[in-house]
């Protein structure tokens, strides 16, 4: 079962939720697709044992065969090749590598090199196989690095993805493919606007959703409200509990701090397993 952790606003607990679910789990591949500033090894501490080098081809032009048509230029939708008179510009960080550019060259004047965007490491963090994606810094494309780390899914295992917040290119394209969805959320005004975005996401994708909110007893009965309106379940409501932040800012996962929720986030998958498996 692979089960996608997401939500539209940005400090829910998130994290806090997927590597709790990992922890309480057996069998599990944890997967961090925030690539762009990935949290998930701060709680579960993996011994990292490879790393895999993420690239996409970028045009190299050999102008002693160009003619200068700017066929190439006009073919590339994100203006990522340039040509001006005699002179031929590449601007590799605006490349989506979609080899237009070398297809249309009628002179085989382009050919495609790899870009190095980022690392995918593996390891393990106890009984836990454990998968994180780096960006590398200044890079504006994360989804050919997230669909690479998607790549090395188990599916016998139970596989948890831990997303980016919002609801751009790279959470979609974490969350597709998953068998349910967890969006994580506050009950506040900030918390159920941006919940809405979630739901409207992940229901154009077509993937069963749950919501569980946290820090539950802080904020008002809106989210609660919008969940029965809309007829979206309601997974898990866990109250603010001060030891919990008081864990997080050490590193510490929530479940090893109150151990009586492991039991709740086994009762849950077990839900959510037997609902829409």
């Amino acid at each position: 079962m692979i089960i996608s952790i997401s939500s539209g606003k940005g400090g829910t607990g998130k994290t806090v939720i997927a590597t709790s679910m990992a922890i309480s789990l057996r069998d599990v591949q944890y997967m961090d697709c925030d690539v762009e500033e990935p949290n998930g090894h701060l709680f579960l501490k993996p011994k990292i044992d490879e790393r895999i080098s993420v690239g996409i081809p970028t045009p190299k032009v050999d102008l002693s065969r160009c003619t200068y048509c700017g066929e190439c230029a006009r073919v590339c939708e994100f203006n990522a090749i340039v040509v001006i008179g005699k002179k031929v510009l590449v601007f590799p960080e605006l490349c989506h590598g979609c080899g237009g550019c070398s297809y249309i060259c009628n002179e085989n004047a382009i050919e495609e090199i790899e870009r190095e965007i980022g690392v995918i490491e593996r390891g393990r963090a106890g009984d836990i196989e454990f998968v994180h994606g780096l960006l590398n810094v200044g890079e504006p494309m994360a989804p050919p690095l997230i669909r690479k780390e998607k790549s090395l899914i188990d599916i016998k295992k139970t596989v948890l993805i831990d997303t980016s917040p919002g609801t751009s290119c790279p959470v979609v394209e974490s969350v597709r493919g998953s068998d349910f969805c967890i969006l994580v959320t506050e009950p506040t005004p900030f918390g159920l606007n941006d919940l809405k975005l979630a739901v409207e996401m992940v229901r154009k994708l077509s993937i069963p959703l749950g919501v569980l909110i946290n820090c539950s007893d802080i904020g008002d009965q809106k989210v609660l409200h919008y969940c029965e309106t809309e007829k979206i379940p309601v997974l898990m409501e866990i109250p603010f509990n001060r030891r919990i932040a008081e864990a997080y800012s050490r590193g510490i996962p929530m479940i090893e701090e109150i151990p009586e929720y492991r039991a709740k986030f086994q009762d849950l998958y077990c839900e959510l397993d037997h609902k829409y498996v």
